[in-house]
């Protein structure tokens, strides 16, 4: 019996403009490689291989979800990192974390998403991932003082292929 075809999936908050530029071009120029893939966005659902045949039961269950969740403010604001655990820095939320933890646990609440997690949900931005230490450094001390707030009316479902950027599948507007 053949096996059923496999999707990666990720779900996020897209980081408007003009801020999502600057954050992507900051991480490119730290020498991440992500950067040329992976736009600046706040992650609810990481990588994660699903059915093919399954991804209209995620739809629906994604939709359910916004639609029980009304829009809300991030406040992107100032650096943080994961290490010596992880070589990452990141933008910290300073609002909109709890909305995000939220929609992170109800997005995993599926049966068609069985996802293992490593660490626990920490909402942020990610600005530079395993990348040498100065570098790390450097994007930590030039965001230090980073700001931007805006209203976040949706969130996307992204699909990645093995090769190339994620690219966005669907859209799910908030409160609809």
């Amino acid at each position: 019996m053949d096996q059923p075809s496999i999707v990666r999936i990720g779900v996020a908050i897209d980081i408007p403009e003009p801020w999502g530029s600057v954050l992507t071009r900051r991480r490119a120029e730290a020498g991440d490689p992500q950067a040329a893939y992976t736009p600046a966005h706040v992650t609810l659902l990481g990588p994660t291989e699903v059915a093919a045949d399954a991804l209209p039961a995620v739809e629906k269950h994604l939709g359910e979800i916004a639609t029980a969740q009304q829009p809300f403010t991030i406040h992107l604001r100032g650096t943080g990192t994961f290490r010596p655990v992880t070589e990452v820095v990141f933008v910290t939320l300073a609002q909109g974390i709890s909305e995000c933890e939220l929609l992170a646990a109800a997005i995993t609440r599926s049966e068609e998403i069985n996802r293992d997690t490593r660490f626990p949900y920490h909402p942020h931005v990610t600005v530079a991932q395993d990348v040498a230490a100065d570098a790390l450094d450097a994007v930590f001390e030039d965001l230090a003082g980073f700001s931007a707030r805006f209203e976040v009316s949706s969130f996307t479902l992204f699909s990645h292929g093995g090769e190339g950027p994620w690219r966005p599948r669907r859209d799910f507007p908030l409160g609809s």
